[in-house]
């Protein structure tokens, strides 16, 4: 790991003890989380985006959000490809899945799977 990495590791480890200190510790678990997992990077930044709507936020609780997006949006990227993955295997054919998201041909239903895969390898990779 270059230490470019390992500071923006570090970086994100920060972001989301503070935000656990700053009172997303006592989030409710989901019901999919195992007992004492702690609350993902998407449900952090939710938390952050939701103390932001106060104007006497501390501006460490904005950073700290912001800083989790990009993990945030790997965690949707994750869940988005597992449910198209489910929804073929179920059956469902391109053009009710093109449907479902709110794009206009199957076509363009495989391509967006195909780049939400191809993001998950990238950081796979990286």
């Amino acid at each position: 790991m270059s230490s470019r990495d390992q500071r923006n590791a570090e970086a994100i480890d920060r972001a989301r003890a503070s935000l656990r200190a700053a009172g997303a510790e006592e989030l409710p678990p989901q019901p999919w989380q195992h007992t004492g997992q702690p609350a993902s990077d998407a449900d952090l930044v939710r938390y952050a985006a939701w103390r932001a709507r106060k104007p006497d936020v501390d501006i460490d609780i904005v950073t700290s959000g912001i800083r989790l997006l990009e993990s945030a949006r790997a965690e949707l990227d994750q869940i988005e490809a597992a449910l198209l993955f489910a929804a073929r295997t179920a059956g469902v054919t391109w053009p009710n899945l093109s449907d479902a998201l709110g794009l206009r041909s199957a076509q363009a239903a495989q391509q967006r799977l195909t780049r939400v895969a191809a993001r998950l390898d990238a950081g796979a990779e990286q």
